[in-house]
């Protein structure tokens, strides 16, 4: 055996083990802890996305939840969140509005933000007109705005994402989502060490972490191209996780004509809400593979112990 060759082998595979791990330790668990996060994205965009989620934390397995702020059910999850200080919600940053015929506008001033507006008034409905029609400058004022107005109405935030993954594919508008963080000292959704290195991000997580933001190890987003079967893929991503902290988004909610008439995707939400609320199955086997549960509470609790650096 050639030593010289072998141990460096070992050790760069021991410190980037060392590295996704540390997160579980500075949390309080053992290093090969597998930590879950079962984020609920899209609460507030309709009376359906709330129940659903009001009932995946009453009576299912979802342990966080990501609020869009400029939709017009953001009243009803906003008095949920605050007279349940308990569960924790974090801010869904909106600035697209892509349904066919449900659509909203922001929470800045407009004259503020024009980019941010298609020529009917709504926020734009892709990813690509934001980029193209809209500056950063104007994300982070709309960013600002949808925070604020989430802690004026009494909740509790305890972290940032973004909604169609719009502050997380442009490194421009990914300096205001980290700005966001910063000055609100939130922790943020970020994508695993793999996913960022391909979209050219891959100094990032390195980068934000030195600067005192907490995100988890890893984040499911690249496995959701194979995503076609509820409940077996959900089951294989369980199975397959690995040590240290994840976290996994679904859009759980209830089946009504309000969310049929809504999107495409309907039954997909609905049978996420069913598998991670009441299937008995699933929750044996979160049980069975020792997946210890948690919020972005501790993460923010953590990060809140020491100072951010700029």
């Amino acid at each position: 055996m050639n030593y010289k060759t072998v141990f460096p082998v070992i050790l760069f595979a021991f410190s980037l083990n060392s590295y996704s791990q540390s997160l579980s330790v500075k949390l309080g668990y053992n290093a090969n802890d597998r930590i879950l996060i079962i984020n609920n994205d899209d609460a507030g965009m309709s009376h359906s996305s709330n129940t659903g989620t009001f009932e995946g934390f009453e009576k299912g397995v979802i342990t966080s939840s990501t609020i869009m702020v400029p939709c017009p059910w953001f009243s009803e999850i906003a008095e949920y969140a605050k007279a349940n200080p308990n569960r924790d919600f974090g801010i869904h940053l909106t600035l697209t509005s892509e349904w066919k015929y449900y659509r909203w506008t922001g929470i800045a001033p407009k004259e503020s933000v024009k980019g941010l507006y298609d020529p009917n008034g709504y926020l734009w409905r892709s990813v690509e007109d934001v980029y193209k029609h809209a500056t950063p400058k104007e994300a982070l004022i709309e960013g600002r705005a949808q925070i604020q107005r989430a802690l004026d109405a009494g909740i509790k935030i305890t972290h940032i994402d973004s909604h169609m993954g719009t502050y997380q594919l442009n490194p421009e508008y990914m300096k205001i989502y980290f700005q966001l963080a910063s000055e609100f000292n939130l922790p943020l959704r970020m994508a695993s060490q793999k996913t960022m290195e391909k979209f050219g991000f891959g100094n990032l997580r390195k980068e934000y972490a030195e600067k005192g933001l907490v995100f988890t190890d890893y984040f499911i987003y690249d496995e959701l191209q194979n995503y076609k079967e509820v409940k077996s893929f959900w089951t294989d991503i369980i199975k397959n996780l690995k040590p240290g902290v994840t976290e996994l988004y679904i859009h759980a909610s209830t089946m009504s004509d309000e969310l049929k008439s809504i999107t495409y995707s309907s039954k997909t939400r609905a049978e996420e809400a069913q598998l991670f609320t009441d299937d008995k199955e699933f929750k044996e086997l979160l049980e069975k593979e020792n997946i210890k549960l948690i919020s972005y509470r501790p993460l923010l609790n953590l990060q809140r112990k020491t100072p951010l650096t700029n």
